[in-house]
């Protein structure tokens, strides 16, 4: 039976079976495929679709534009300043409005509540570009990624160091748990995931030949590792007054030339970026100056190395993301 997904809202990889998830990867490989070969894709022609960003960004605000305008799709995009969302005007009231309008609906913000109200009520599909709780384009990216690289998705020892309980933790062990990989996350105990997700997650890697393990040893977390994914350690929205706090939780969490030599040597390092491997940004040299510490989540050395494949990942966004326009538009 084939996989459908027309009318259906990208709101997290919990909503999908595995198969779903293996539909939308091979379908992200086609499209990777036309966008090489330079052969036109508009199946889209006619339709239009609306991005609504409360969190600024480069790579999600890109992707989807240029998925969208390779599609044949009409694009607007919606800064935080541009709308009365939830200011003069409900949620509810928005998605209603915007659904009579548009065919699709992305939005990247804050709370995970709020673009399921978007979707419960905008009788388009809509698609979760970020929010607090999970960030499932990012997601389908990382998995092209390292199926790419390493061949196969069933069986990778994927581990994860850093604030495991952030967007980034929750959804890579979901979708380490979906495809049948082994998920670690390497983390201090204060910033473990949900206990609830926990056992979720392992729930769903059992049935998938795959597992979900929490530790803070980062000797035993990085071990034999085939993936060793980093995030930075304070997500936007977060207060400055965290940097302190958190830095000394994940400083010996920081992702360097020791813990990639315990990982396997063909290990693959993966970000979802941007990244504070060096002081180039203003938030790296401020942080240099004030804490002594001018690489953070990643050392530039691992950042820059053969083993790093973050731009790919990069790239893979658009991909992924034109899979999931079209397959819920199509």
């Amino acid at each position: 039976m084939a996989v459908n997904l027309r009318g259906r809202s990208f709101l997290k990889l919990l909503d999908f079976s595995p198969r779903e998830i293996r539909y939308l990867l091979d379908l992200s490989r086609n499209f990777k495929d036309l966008k090489r070969a330079g052969t036109p894709h508009r199946y889209l022609e006619g339709k239009n679709i609306v991005l609504l960003f409360e969190k600024t960004s480069t790579r999600t605000r890109c992707a989807f534009e240029v998925a969208g305008r390779d599609l044949g799709l009409g694009v607007t995009y919606l800064d935080p300043g541009s709308s009365q969302m939830g200011k003069k005007e409900s949620i509810p009231d928005t998605a209603r409005v915007l659904g009579r309008m548009y065919d699709g609906i992305e939005y990247r913000g804050f709370s995970q509540e709020l673009v399921q109200t978007l979707a419960d009520y905008a009788g388009v599909p809509v698609w979760n570009g970020l929010t607090d709780q999970f960030h499932p384009t990012q997601m389908l990216a990382d998995l092209l990624t390292i199926e790419e690289k390493l061949g196969h998705l069933k069986g990778v020892r994927f581990t994860y160091m850093g604030d495991a309980r952030n967007n980034m933790g929750n959804s890579l062990m979901v979708a380490c748990a979906k495809m049948g990989l082994h998920f670690t996350a390497c983390a201090p105990k204060e910033l473990f995931p949900a206990p609830e997700l926990v056992k979720t997650c392992k729930a769903i890697a059992a049935e998938e030949g795959g597992s979900v393990t929490l530790t803070e040893d980062v000797k035993e977390g990085t071990t034999g590792a085939d993936v060793i994914y980093t995030d930075i350690w304070v997500s936007m929205g977060e207060p400055d007054s965290v940097w302190e706090s958190r830095i000394k939780l994940l400083r010996p969490y920081q992702v360097n030339a020791a813990a990639m030599a315990n990982a396997k040597d063909t290990a693959l390092f993966m970000h979802c970026l941007p990244s504070f491997h060096d002081t180039r940004t203003t938030i790296g040299a401020e942080i240099a100056e004030k804490f002594g510490l001018p690489e953070m989540e990643v050392t530039d050395e691992v950042f820059e190395s053969k083993q790093s494949v973050v731009f790919d990942e990069a790239e893979n966004r658009m991909h992924t993301i034109k899979a999931v326009i079209y397959a819920t538009l199509a």
